[in-house]
């Protein structure tokens, strides 16, 4: 009974809040309407200047075939490798392409042209990816007109058959929206009852640990049903994107996920003094948890060091699994290691949550 109510004024303290209320709503509609645009690896707009040494119809060919493609800005033809190599040093290009003398001809005898490609690598992504993408172009370009070389490879695309990357990154923004909502939210509570002055109220109630603490997290496991449920159907109205496997199975995860948050939350609201204090612990904590699970780069591409943290990281196991589920439609096995992982830091947390809590301090 005194659960019902310690739940009942939860609510009512949300409710009362003028930016609260507001914020749960409008949040997962910002994130899942702008950031699927934004968050994107693919690199386009890459400026090219093009130096063409050879002046024939093929060569003519590689420069209108860099100048159809979707992924770079055509910057004309420069007249020496020098003149575009300026515009790579004032940034006004990002890749010179200088197309030998002798390319046609080469191509004619059945040799591969020698194509030069230079690329401005200060941002190694967008030179590395671009620098790929030309030596494609070019590669093609060359072995048209190689009559006797033929390609043997195939390419099987599994699961995503479209390269979408919203795909892929949509399941790890619920893994975002759920960590903010339902970490950060309740990190302000408890400090914020005690710079309030009410706490002292609680203390003196026969009320349970066991029943403040699950009264401050059930609230916020019920956002997060709100919240998960808003980015399912934002994800199938707007993207038309829906899980290949069971739905059932991304609330369960975003559930075990909210535990953890939540009670984490909690341990950080009870050991600050302040909500400035409060705020600078819990995003230490959340900047540490998300560039460390997995969700912008491959674990496997981490120092070893840094991918050891992936075990204990619950934000790993929680996008591993919704992307599993997702995009690739597997079932209860596939991510059972993940469920257990995340019921496991989630029951470990809450437990921390009660007994962290001194009630008659």
């Amino acid at each position: 009974m005194a659960l019902r109510y310690l739940i009942q004024k939860e609510f009512l303290q949300i409710r009362r809040n003028a930016f609260l209320p507001k914020l749960i709503v409008m949040f997962p509609i910002v994130i899942m309407c702008v950031m699927p645009w934004v968050m994107s690896m693919e690199v386009k707009n890459i400026v090219v200047d093009v130096v063409d040494n050879d002046r024939t119809t093929r060569s003519q060919q590689l420069v209108h075939s860099i100048e159809a493609s979707r992924y770079f800005i055509f910057d004309g033809q420069k007249p020496s490798y020098q003149a575009a190599l300026d515009n790579i040093e004032h940034g006004k290009a990002d890749i010179v392409v200088v197309i030998p003398k002798d390319y046609s001809h080469d191509i004619t005898n059945g040799r591969q042209p020698q194509v030069l490609i230079a690329a401005n690598a200060i941002n190694g992504t967008k030179g590395g990816m671009g620098t790929a993408y030309i030596s494609q172009i070019v590669t093609a370009n060359a072995l048209s007109g190689i009559g006797e070389i033929q390609s043997k490879a195939s390419t099987l695309v599994l699961y995503n058959k479209h390269l979408n990357y919203k795909l892929f990154m949509i399941p790890a923004l619920f893994a975002i929206v759920m960590m903010l909502m339902t970490g950060f939210l309740p990190t302000l509570n408890i400090v914020g009852e005690k710079e309030a002055g009410t706490i002292e109220q609680i203390n003196v109630t026969p009320v349970s640990k066991w029943a403040f603490i699950l009264a401050k997290l059930i609230p916020y496991w019920l956002i997060a049903l709100f919240v998960i449920t808003v980015c399912l159907l934002l994800a199938w109205l707007v993207y038309g994107i829906t899980p290949a496997g069971s739905i059932f199975w991304v609330y369960v995860l975003a559930m075990l996920l909210a535990l953890f948050f939540s009670s984490f939350g909690l341990i950080v609201s009870i050991y600050s003094d302040t909500m400035q204090q409060a705020i600078f612990v819990m995003w230490f904590f959340v900047v540490c948890i998300l560039l460390l699970s997995g969700l912008f780069t491959p674990v496997r591409s981490m120092p070893h060091w840094a991918y050891l943290t992936t075990y204990v990281n619950p934000m790993h196991y929680f996008i591993d699994a919704i992307r599993t589920i997702f995009v690739r439609g597997g079932d209860v096995l596939s991510i059972a290691h993940q469920l257990l992982a995340l019921l496991g830091i989630g029951l470990f947390m809450g437990c921390w949550a009660v007994q962290s809590y001194k009630k008659n301090s």
